[in-house]
């Protein structure tokens, strides 16, 4: 998977569907009916969303990371807490080298794992081959864009984005639509 920041054109566009009252004839009684059980799945499934909430948005604090710079990461994502709505960013690793910048060369290595599943969906480490890019220059998503800014050469620094900063509804293969991304990455380095 590729960190791609744009997307050329979509080729599928999602169409409503309607439903029919019924057959066979129309009744006040069968209208009523109608709406009476749309109404009722509405309410089941705000109840289901609220439900469904922790109750409190994670932390970059609740997110457990295992390994240093340099090697591959093991994420654990809670299980008492939403993702966040915002974007998350903390230095696991301080480097000491120069901070990147909006217009910099920047050579990261990284994992990536879905929120939803908790699953990793990529991982640069695997391949054994950092991925470059230019900071700012929409090369990435807006997560990465943003969430890498001032972070130093030799830093690993865990990042924690919602889907308006990352795929959004529209995502690649494998990962939902409206899906948070949590990534931990290595800036191996920093400058040309």
């Amino acid at each position: 998977m590729r960190l791609v920041g744009k997307v050329g054109v979509i080729g599928a566009v999602a169409a409503a569907t309607m439903l029919a009252a019924g057959c066979g004839g129309s009744s006040d009684n069968k209208a009523s009916s109608t709406t009476t059980t749309a109404a009722a799945t509405s309410t089941t499934a705000a109840a289901a969303t609220t439900a469904a909430s922790k109750g409190r948005e994670c932390t970059a604090e609740d997110i457990s990371v295992d390994g240093g710079f340099g090697t591959a990461p093991t994420i654990k994502l809670p299980a008492d807490c939403d993702p966040p709505k915002e974007l998350i960013t903390k230095d696991l690793v301080v480097g000491s080298g120069p901070e990147a910048k909006a217009g910099d060369k920047l050579s990261t290595n990284y994992t990536l794992i879905t929120w939803s599943n908790q699953k990793k969906l990529d991982s640069s480490f695997d391949r054994g081959k950092p991925l470059p890019l230019t900071l700012g220059a929409g090369q990435v998503i807006k997560g990465w864009d943003q969430g890498l800014v001032g972070i130093q050469e030799g830093s690993r620094r865990l990042l924690i984005i919602p889907p308006a900063l990352g795929y959004g509804d529209h995502p690649p293969s494998g990962m939902k639509p409206g899906e948070t991304l949590v990534f931990v990455t290595d800036a191996v380095k920093v400058g040309n």
